[in-house]
C-alpha cells in the first residue's frame, strides 16, 4: 500500500498549492486520514509525475516557448508546453519528469528508443544540433515513486504529418478545388486508425503495467480544423497552405475526430482518465485567427522565419494546462 499513500499526500499537496486555503485542505484531509499517522506527521512527498507524449505535448515549434533544456536531446520541450506551464503553477508539489518528444509515435512511448529530429526540418527549417542520439523509451521514466502518468500521443502514428504534407501537394495540383486529399487517403484511413487503437492499447497495457498505482491520464488532440473550413485561405501559409478546402472538412470528420475516439474509447477500456481538449477548442482552430483565436498555428507562425507544422502554440497549450491540470488534481 505504500504507493498509495504516496499517491494520496501528493494529491493533498496538489489541491493544496492549486488553491492555498483551509478548505481545501480540508476536503482531502478524509484521503490523508487513511494514511497511517507517522505518514501524516511528515511532510508530504510532491507528487512524482511523468508527462510523456509527441510534439502537441513537448511544444516543439517557437511559438510553444524557447526550449527548456540544456544539453538538448532533440526533443524540442519547451518552456510554454502544458507540462511546464503546469510545473509553473504547482511549484514543488509536483516533481516533473518530462519525457515527452517531438516526432514520438506510440511505439515510442514503451517499446522503441526514438532518434529526435530537434527542430529541423529542411529546406524549411535546419537545427545545428542535428543529428542527436537516440532516446529511451518513454516509459523508462516510470518508476515507483510515480503518482501519475500523462500521455498525449497517437497522431504520428496516425501519419497526419505526412498526410498534411500529401494533401497540401495535391491540393496544389488542384488549385484548391475537389477533394484529392480524400481521393489518395479514404480507402487506408480506417487500417490507419485500427492500427492507432492496437497499439494505444499495448501501451496503455504496458504503463499499467509498469506503475499499477499511478493515476493514468490520457489527453486527446485539440481542434485543428474549423468546423468552416471557408474560414481557411487557400494559399496562405498561416493556415493550411494548399490543402483543398474540401480535404480539410474531411480531415477533420475522418481523421483528426475518429483519432479523438479511438483515444477516448482505449482509455475508457483501461480506465483511464481522458482529457478532451477538442471540445473545448472549437473556434480556437488554426484558421481562427480573428483577435488572435487560434490555439494551433498553422504550416507557418509567421513567414519566413517561424515554421509551426501545425502545432499548438503557448494559447493552445495554455488551454491543455487548464484541463489537464485539473485532472491531476481530482482527487479521484
Amino acid at each position: 500500500m505504500s504507493g498509495f499513500r504516496v499517491r494520496a499526500a501528493g494529491l493533498a499537496t496538489l489541491a493544496a498549492a492549486a488553491c492555498g486555503t483551509a478548505t481545501v485542505v480540508s476536503t482531502v484531509a478524509a484521503t490523508v486520514a487513511a494514511t497511517p499517522v507517522h505518514a501524516v506527521r511528515t511532510a508530504p512527498e510532491p507528487l512524482r509525475w511523468v508527462a510523456m507524449g509527441d510534439s502537441y505535448t513537448a511544444g516543439v515549434i517557437r511559438a510553444a516557448g524557447e526550449e527548456s533544456e540544456s544539453p538538448r536531446d532533440g526533443c524540442a520541450r519547451t518552456t510554454r508546453s502544458y507540462p511546464e506551464v503546469i510545473r509553473r503553477a504547482l511549484g514543488t508539489a509536483v516533481e516533473l519528469v518530462n519525457v515527452s518528444c517531438g516526432g514520438a509515435r506510440i511505439a515510442h512511448i514503451a517499446e522503441a528508443k526514438q532518434t529526435p529530429d530537434g527542430r529541423h526540418s529542411p529546406p524549411i527549417s535546419m537545427d545545428a544540433g542535428h543529428p542527436f542520439s537516440p532516446v529511451p523509451p518513454q516509459l523508462d521514466a516510470v518508476n515507483a515513486r510515480t503518482g501519475v502518468v500523462t500521455v498525449g500521443i497517437g497522431g504520428n502514428t496516425l501519419g497526419f504529418g505526412e498526410i498534411l504534407t500529401k494533401c497540401a501537394k495535391l491540393g496544389a495540383l488542384t488549385a484548391g478545388r475537389g477533394a484529392p486529399c480524400k481521393r489518395s487517403f479514404a480507402s487506408g484511413m480506417e487500417e490507419r486508425l485500427q492500427a492507432v487503437s492496437r497499439e494505444y492499447d499495448r501501451m496503455l497495457t504496458a504503463i499499467r503495467r509498469k506503475a499499477p498505482s499511478a493515476r493514468l491520464v490520457t489527453v486527446g488532440y485539440p481542434h485543428i480544423v474549423p468546423e468552416d473550413t471557408a474560414r481557411c485561405r487557400y494559399g496562405r501559409p498561416e493556415d493550411f497552405f494548399t490543402i483543398a478546402r474540401n480535404d480539410l472538412a474531411w480531415l477533420r470528420t475522418n481523421a483528426l475526430e475518429p483519432l479523438n475516439a479511438v483515444i477516448r474509447e482505449r482509455s475508457a477500456a483501461h480506465h483511464a482518465t481522458y482529457v478532451d481538449l477538442y471540445t473545448a477548442s472549437a473556434g480556437h482552430s488554426v484558421c481562427d485567427k480573428a483577435g488572435g483565436a487560434n490555439w494551433v498555428d498553422g504550416v507557418y507562425s509567421r513567414v519566413p522565419d517561424r515554421p509551426a507544422f501545425v502545432h499548438p502554440n503557448a494559447r493552445g497549450h495554455a488551454h491543455a494546462a487548464r484541463l489537464v491540470r485539473a485532472a491531476l488534481l481530482d482527487p479521484r
